[in-house]
């Protein structure tokens, strides 16, 4: 199979699903709209839900596991959150296949094994996880509870692309159970700031922290806070969402508790998650015409040695420095892969560790042996220099954070380029058309704005910014007042 990638600026779409599939990322599976990870894929979300988890449970948070299906009557139990997911639903009907009578080579669902209820296969885990919740909770002394979940859902889509949307995925839902409305705030700010600050500072993507509209929220949420990221195609990415979900769960499934002064009280909630689509928002925010670009803090593998060779006798004398290299990296913590293997030229172990997005690699031939050096390449950069042996670990070590800093930087930078004020509807149609990324404009506050802005342009409201400062002004679109501006945007 080619190597070679479409580039970003022919077909960008096309670019992207080149690379997920011969990066060795992952690639459609025999079931409609569902993929498979591959084991490189997968092992760069590894690195994403070890990092994750950490976090998780260094703000208190525990892991648990519930069921994947969901009884009909519980999900109905909170309306928004049925109402919102009910079209992506798979629903389990029977629990039995039989024999075709009229082909025995066939099978077909046996009518007599139909479920006494409808089982849905879990879109988000709110209905059954609540449903629990009512048999833990009793007093104030239960509270908090701070569980999360890695899981795997699935939302029936029906147009889907590898990562960002596909009709089954994976991701972490936390859901937290409070005594006070003030606490659960505070729980919700708390996980949207520790994914802000994931993505920033492991995935080197710069994002915006803010507040959906009331049309964006999550269904049944009071509030849904968000982190958003731009993709180099100038469309927006919703890279993680954190959700106040007041009593709403609470009183839908009659979790009560009693309070310190002898009252009950409903419980307060939140809810939040990050899926395998960030794995979507890595590869198209550092990705290059030649492959994958890896921030060095989710590289499966940092280092690549890579030896240049003829014949057994010179190959011996360079796997001697190149293991001894190894045992130095691993020593410092720093992946390496001494790749040696005979079956490809170094060439075609160059392309495939570029197209990879290894960000290091280090070559080793018989000239390097007679001076003491070897090649040492930068993927970010595509630049290479010739490096001490004795230093080249240290050289390493350094320019490690160097490359995650660089990538952050150069994301930053075009994202900051992409965030454009604009004052009339017509400038916002052409920059929207003509350079893309974030339109920064006033809006009236209505629901009816919101959707004719969408139905005219497919540009959505991705957030109203934390720190977005109150401005008096008009509306982009109707012309009456607004008090702040907010982010437009095409999105993913």
């Amino acid at each position: 199979m080619s190597k070679n990638l479409t580039k970003r600026s022919e077909d960008y779409s096309k670019w992207y699903n080149e690379l997920v599939v011969k990066a060795d990322l992952a690639e459609n599976s025999a079931v409609r709209g569902c993929m498979v990870i591959k084991p490189y894929g997968y092992a760069i979300w590894e690195k994403m839900q070890a990092e994750l988890d950490r976090k998780f449970k260094e703000t208190g948070h525990q892991n648990a596991y519930f069921p994947l299906f969901v009884p009909k009557s519980l999900f109905e139990a909170e309306e928004k959150n049925a109402e919102g997911f009910a079209k992506e639903c798979a629903v389990v009907t029977h629990y039995r296949l039989m024999t075709d009578p009229e082909d025995a080579s066939k099978l077909i669902v046996d009518p007599k094994a139909k479920l006494e209820e409808e089982l849905i296969v879990r879109p988000t885990s709110e209905a059954i996880i609540w449903n629990t919740y009512k048999g833990w909770i009793q007093s104030y002394r239960d509270l908090p509870i701070l569980v999360n979940q890695w899981a795997n859902v699935v939302r029936w889509e029906m147009r889907t692309r590898l990562f960002l949307r596909t009709a089954e995925f994976l991701w972490q839902e936390g859901h937290t159970a409070h005594e006070t409305k003030a606490e659960a705030i505070a729980e919700t700010e708390q996980m949207n700031t520790i994914y802000a600050n994931f993505v920033e500072d492991f995935m080197a993507i710069p994002v915006i922290q803010g507040r959906k509209t009331e049309s964006e929220r999550f269904a049944g949420a009071v509030d849904t806070y968000c982190i958003e990221a731009l993709m180099q195609d100038g469309k927006a990415l919703q890279a993680g969402t954190s959700h106040f979900l007041g009593q709403n769960f609470a009183k839908a499934f009659d979790v009560k508790f009693t309070s310190k002064e002898g009252k009950q009280d409903f419980v307060w909630a939140t809810s939040w998650g990050v899926s395998t689509r960030l794995m979507g928002a890595l590869i198209m925010t550092h990705s290059d015409d030649k492959g994958l670009v890896l921030p060095p803090n989710l590289a499966p593998i940092q280092v690549v040695i890579v030896p240049i060779y003829k014949g057994e006798d010179q190959l011996h004398q360079i796997s001697e420095v190149a293991n001894a290299l190894v045992d130095d990296f691993k020593n410092k913590g720093i992946s390496v892969k001494y790749d040696h293997r005979d079956t490809h030229r170094p060439g075609a172990k160059f392309a495939q560790y570029e197209l990879q997005g290894v960000p290091l690699r280090i070559a080793i031939g018989p000239k390097d042996l007679e001076k003491g050096t070897v090649e040492l390449a930068r993927r970010d950069t595509l630049s290479k220099q010739f490096v001490s042996k004795t230093d080249v670990v240290d050289v390493v070590t350094s320019l490690l954070p160097e490359i995650q800093e660089s990538l952050y930087q150069k994301a930053k930078q075009f994202r900051d380029h992409h965030i454009t004020e604009v004052n009339t509807f017509d400038e916002f149609k052409e920059i929207l058309e003509k350079k893309g990324g974030f339109l920064h404009a006033h809006w009236d506050g209505t629901i009816e704005t919101e959707q004719k802005i969408k139905e005219l342009t497919k540009a959505t409201i991705r957030c109203i910014p934390f720190d977005e400062k109150e401005e008096e002004g008009v509306c982009v679109y109707s012309g009456k007042p607004s008090k702040n501006r907010v982010l437009f945007a095409k999105a993913y």
